[in-house]
């Protein structure tokens, strides 16, 4: 147990109640707060009206000194969408299928308490986080993990959210075999500004760290705090072109197959002739011809295991 402390500390856990548990959330974030010396923490769960923008902003609100996003990969983008640019930190619990920015920062998400602790007293980086702008609206988006347009938005969603509850996330397995038929589309990716890069594409993904589920890196040696976005783009060719696909993604990108490219900038547009769909962090937005990307660098502090210092992971010392 930590010694108490003088200075007053709260968390605020913005929690997605739907999420099945096999845990009581609430009393084990209660009893570990107390454990580490914290205040009883401010609790705001997320509605289907508002999956997290509303409570991350009363959190800041009421001045709390950090935000624990309880939930999946949308729980966490949306906190993380109020907090960057902020001081405030962020801690995740995860709780969903696939939980890929805690897999990326070294998490073990099948550890709660681990993942709770974490969030009080690990160690807090300062990551990238990347805007997104779809269809040239207004209003701006953020991811932490990736975005794409295309075959993997497809398959987000059409995702089954009951299979995800009964198989995790075999579900997207299932929708990805569904949505593989289908045809490339005109594409053209503007990189950094410089002339538009014309490809008949499946898939267009930019990715803000690389790890997937299986521990699988679909964007090799992508760092999470290194001001760069990476762009892979899919282009399977003939009846058996997606197993070009699976081989250049089991080669890391290296080799000459025309089936994976992959770039690297700090901003990029991708635009298409007919309408695509879109998802970021997971989440399915819609379809759209045009989207926007950009990186903001090292605006998000977020909490992660003390002593990780992966290379492959994290590239700047602790602020």
């Amino acid at each position: 147990m930590t010694e108490p402390s003088n200075t007053s500390r709260r968390a605020a856990v913005v929690l997605n109640p739907i999420k099945p548990t096999t845990v009581d959330i609430r009393d084990l974030v209660s009893k570990i707060s107390a454990d580490e010396g914290w205040d009883e923490p401010l609790w705001l769960e997320t509605t289907k009206e508002d999956p997290g923008h509303g409570m991350a902003q009363q959190a800041l609100d009421d001045a709390v000194d950090l935000v624990i996003a309880a939930g999946g990969d949308g729980t966490v983008r949306c906190v993380a969408e109020e907090l960057a640019g902020t001081d405030t930190p962020l801690g995740l619990l995860p709780l969903g299928t696939g939980n890929l920015l805690a897999r990326n920062l070294d998490l073990d998400v099948d550890d709660p308490e681990g993942s709770i602790r974490v969030a009080l007293t690990g160690t807090e980086r300062r990551l990238d986080v990347v805007h997104v702008t779809v269809d040239r609206a207004m209003e701006a988006h953020v991811f932490l993990v990736m975005a794409g347009l295309g075959f993997d938005a497809a398959m987000m969603g059409d995702t089954r959210d009951d299979l995800k509850d009964k198989v995790g996330w075999l579900a997207y397995v299932d929708a990805g075999i569904r949505n593989l038929p289908g045809k490339p589309q005109r594409t053209k990716i503007t990189i950094d500004g410089g002339k538009p890069i014309g490809r008949r594409l499946r898939s267009v993904m930019g990715g803000n760290c690389g790890k997937i589920m299986g521990g699988l890196e679909i964007f090799p040696g992508a760092k999470i705090d290194d001001g760069l976005l990476e762009i892979m783009t899919v282009a399977p060719h003939g009846t058996f072109g997606w197993l070009g696909v699976v081989a250049g993604l089991l080669r890391r990108g290296k080799g000459k197959d025309p089936s994976i490219e992959y770039f690297q900038c700090k901003s990029a547009v991708i635009e298409t002739q007919e309408p695509q769909d879109i998802e970021i962090d997971g989440d399915y937005l819609g379809k759209g011809t045009h989207i926007a990307m950009r990186v903001e660098p090292n605006s998000l502090r977020v909490r992660m295991p003390y002593g990780k210092k992966d290379p492959a992971i994290l590239t700047s010392p602790e602020p």
